[in-house]
């Protein structure tokens, strides 16, 4: 395997030899990090104005995503939430604590434990897709996906599929 240059991005690749002695070269175009920063706290008012304030019907997304986590987590009962920005154009907001969330998805019947950012993933994407569908809107489907692209790379990625997968 060596690194090289396609199309300008740097790719891994691999060499192998088929059973009929044929050189086969499998290209793996690397992926860019995504980062997800905290806002600060001067920052929180203007939050979901600045990044969904665009789309119809935003008003309805912070309480939409309250009331997921409160149908995933049983123990959840409120409190002060994160907001989050990624390196990618999305953003989320995730419950403040330090505690592992006991996630149930009973449409689903999947069960796992997650981390306070997990669970905030988890609430906003099941929050961000119905409503980009009810509002028909793309700026929101946009923000479902830079989410799910940035859930997928993240530590607890097989967890956060598993509720809302």
């Amino acid at each position: 395997m060596r690194l090289a240059s396609r199309f300008g991005a740097a790719s891994l690749v691999r060499r192998d030899r088929s059973l009929a002695g044929d050189e086969l070269v499998h290209f793996a175009p690397s992926v860019p990090t995504i980062r997800a920063a905290p806002e600060q706290v001067e920052q929180r008012l203007n939050f979901w104005l600045q990044y969904f304030g665009k789309l119809p019907q935003w008003i309805l997304l912070e309480s939409r995503i309250f009331s997921w986590l409160d149908r995933l987590c049983e123990s959840y009962s409120g409190g002060l939430w994160d907001f989050h920005t990624l390196s990618n154009g999305g953003a989320f907001t995730a419950p403040d604590s330090d505690i592992k969330w006991s996630v149930y998805n009973e449409m689903k019947g999947n069960y796992t434990e997650m981390s306070s950012e997990a669970a905030g993933i988890c609430a906003c994407l099941l929050t961000f897709s119905p409503h980009a569908c009810i509002t028909v809107s793309s700026a929101m489907s946009e923000h479902f996906y830079h989410l799910r692209e940035f859930a997928l790379s993240h530590p607890e990625s097989s967890a956060i599929m598993n509720i809302i997968d």
